[in-house]
């Protein structure tokens, strides 16, 4: 009994055909190892990893140390170091926000510069009632003389005459004045600038036309040209 066999022909077609497969499936292995290992370098943006903040925008400030360390921080999160200098001061005690220099309370009192008067009400002015003058000494002219003085000193002369011994005789030069009425101020202040005493009118000169009223005497030493 024979055993059958392939003529040698048929089969070499058939091998020349499985060696032509396994040389494609190497070249479709190698193809797509190429293209697993050589994809990277044609990665889509999205698969970027972002830029980092320190170079994203150039003019923004370093966070970082110009010295080239790490910035510390204290506990609370505050940047100490070079951070803290640029930090606002805190303002000083008693000084204004705005920068208007700080001013103190001045006491009460205080306050009025030396030297500058103080609003003191003037002195009330004096009424200056007419004045008549009398001559009881015996020295001639001495009413006109007195007289002169008068006017000199502001008041006015109403009459000049003779006061005679024989109505009495006077002591010493003497203003007269009617009692509760303006002519004392104004008596007391003109027998200070006569140097003469003041005296309210007695019996003799008491119905006596209204105003002050000098009886000289030959004391008279005229006036001292002040009134107080």
């Amino acid at each position: 009994m024979t055993n059958p066999e392939q003529p040698a022909g048929s089969a070499q077609p058939a091998r020349a055909a499985g060696y032509a497969l396994l040389g494609l499936a190497a070249i479709a292995l190698v193809i797509g190892v190429i293209s697993l290992f050589g994809g990277s370098d044609d990665e889509s943006p999205a698969a970027q990893p972002p830029p980092s903040s320190a170079t994203s925008d150039p003019q923004a400030p370093s966070s970082g140390d110009p010295t080239g360390g790490s910035p510390t921080e204290s506990s609370a999160g505050t940047p100490t170091g070079s951070a803290t200098g640029s930090a606002t001061p805190a303002p000083t005690t008693g000084a204004d926000p705005t920068g208007a220099p700080a001013t103190t309370g001045t006491p009460a009192g205080q306050g009025q510069p030396q030297g500058q008067a103080t609003d003191t009400p003037p002195p009330p002015v004096v009424a200056k009632p007419p004045v008549r003058v009398y001559n009881n000494g015996t020295i001639s002219g001495l009413a006109a003389r007195a007289s002169d003085d008068v006017r000199r000193a502001g008041w006015e002369v109403a009459e000049t005459a003779n006061y005679s011994q024989s109505q009495g005789l006077i002591p010493t030069t003497t203003v007269y004045y009617r009692p509760g009425t303006d002519e004392e101020a104004s008596a007391r202040q003109l027998a200070q600038v006569l140097n003469a005493e003041v005296k309210p009118r007695f019996d003799g000169i008491e119905a006596a036309h209204p105003g002050i009223i000098i009886i000289l005497t030959n004391d008279y030493r005229g006036s001292s040209g002040k009134v107080s």
